[in-house]
Order: structure tokens, then C-alpha cells, then sequence
């Protein structure tokens, strides 16, 4: 997949994607990520990149010519991606969006600032506009690095193990079941006996109810969407009256 990142501030993504999976994605041609310096694209000597907003207001906003020539260029090299605007009046930003971009010809991200981006930007150019949730940033190159990690677990061979996004939080509509590894014991807490077993069945089973567990205890707002059997809305119950006494 080729993504295209518009941003102010290009060596904000050094770090992030000099590392890790994404480095290694990179490096395997899985992954392309190209950044445009949107201040090469603005006119005048100092290349001005937003002015005051019309009808007054406080702060700034980025103005549209520069934005439109930086997404010409790179429109003309990936030509079928989706533009996607980094705003907090978006959509929130969730693993099916995730998994949805990941099945993308390619993506063109534009990292918004000061008060937003000129209205006419979003009108003429934009696919998506996206949030990362119902919080302010500094501005969108944070929500970039973040979709395009999440987007990348999504593209096969990017993880070693294939299995792993699929069983990601979230993918099945709950927070993931606790996770242990050696040692069996440390400071007086042991690892559940049902996952040294071998039992695959009980296993399953064990993690699925802590899955619910989680999900009851940190987000029930997830549990409306998921699918869940009788006996697990049973056992949903069973921990609402627990919780009720």
C-alpha cells in the first residue's frame, strides 16, 4: 500500500516510522509512505500556509492553494488512494474503519491545524474525514502516525503471525482476554491454571468470559454490537447483579 502524508511538519514522522513493524513493512515493499512539505507548495516569500479565518474568530486557518497543489502532486502518483482529513468533527477512528482503509488502492492523509483547514479543501478533495476521538490535538500528524499503524497491521505479511490483528481488541466487537507468559509465578500472582492445561476447548472458553469480563468492566458500550450467545448474555447478567450487590 502507498500512503501519502500532507503535513507542516514532515520530521515529525522520523521516529515513528523508523521503527518497528512499520520500518519492517518499509523495508519489505509492504508498506510505501511518502511526505509532502505542504509549505513547498505555498506561494510568496515566506510561504505563508494560513491566514485569518472570514467573520473573525481566534486563531488561524490553512489556506486552500497550498493544500490543492501539495494534493495535486501527490494525486499524481497515486492516482486511485483515498483522501482522508485529519479533524476532530470526523468519524472516530475505530479497527473496522481500520480494516475498511486497509483494503484501499492507497491513502492520502492531510494533517490538519490551528482552527482547521479551509472548508473548500473537504468539498472539492476529501474522501473521509477522521478523529481519533473526543479530544483536541496540536495537530493531525499524531491521528496519521496512528491510522497508518493501525492500517498496517491489516496488509498480509506485515505481522509474523497473521492471526494476531484478527484477534486485536475490537475485532470481534470486545476487548481482548488477558494475556501471560513466563514465569508461571511472579510476586505472589500465578498464571490461570486453565491455560497451562492444553485443554484448547476450556481455553477458548476461558478467554472468551474474560473477554466479557473486560468488555462489562472498561467499555459496556461495546457489548450492544457484539454478537453474543444466550449463555453470554447469561453470563453478562450473572456480572451485572454481582456488580449490583
Amino acid at each position: 500500500m502507498k500512503v501519502d502524508i500532507l503535513s507542516l511538519f514532515p520530521p515529525m514522522f522520523e521516529g515513528p516510522f523508523s521503527e518497528s513493524i512499520i520500518k519492517r513493512a518499509v523495508s519489505k515493499g509492504l508498506l510505501e509512505i511518502k511526505l509532502h512539505n505542504i509549505r513547498d507548495y505555498a506561494a510568496g516569500k515566506h510561504k505563508v500556509t494560513d491566514d485569518y479565518p472570514y467573520g473573525g474568530g481566534s486563531g488561524m486557518v490553512m489556506k486552500v492553494e497550498p493544500l490543492a497543489a501539495c494534493l495535486q502532486t501527490a494525486r499524481s502518483v497515486n492516482r486511485q488512494a483515498k483522501v482522508i482529513l485529519t479533524t476532530p468533527r470526523g468519524r472516530t477512528f475505530n479497527q473496522k474503519i481500520a480494516r475498511d482503509l486497509s483494503e484501499e488502492n492507497g491513502l492520502i492523509i492531510i494533517c490538519g491545524r490551528y482552527e482547521g483547514v479551509d472548508e473548500r479543501v473537504k468539498e472539492l478533495f476529501v474522501d473521509y474525514e477522521i478523529s481519533l476521538g473526543d479530544f483536541v490535538l496540536t495537530g493531525g500528524e499524531l491521528a496519521a502516525m496512528v491510522m497508518v499503524d493501525a492500517v498496517s497491521r491489516f496488509i498480509p505479511g506485515v505481522l509474523g503471525c497473521e492471526e494476531s490483528a484478527a484477534s486485536d481488541s475490537f475485532s470481534d466487537g470486545l476487548l481482548e482476554y488477558p494475556q501471560y507468559t513466563r514465569p508461571p509465578e511472579f510476586h505472589g500472582l500465578s498464571v490461570p491454571q486453565v491455560l497451562l492445561s492444553g485443554n484448547h476447548a476450556e481455553i477458548a472458553n476461558w478467554r472468551r468470559r474474560q473477554a466479557l469480563k473486560k468488555t462489562f468492566a472498561n467499555r459496556p458500550d461495546l457489548l450492544g454490537s457484539a454478537r453474543l450467545t444466550e449463555q453470554e448474555n447469561k453470563y453478562l447478567r450473572e456480572l451485572a447483579g454481582e456488580q449490583i450487590h
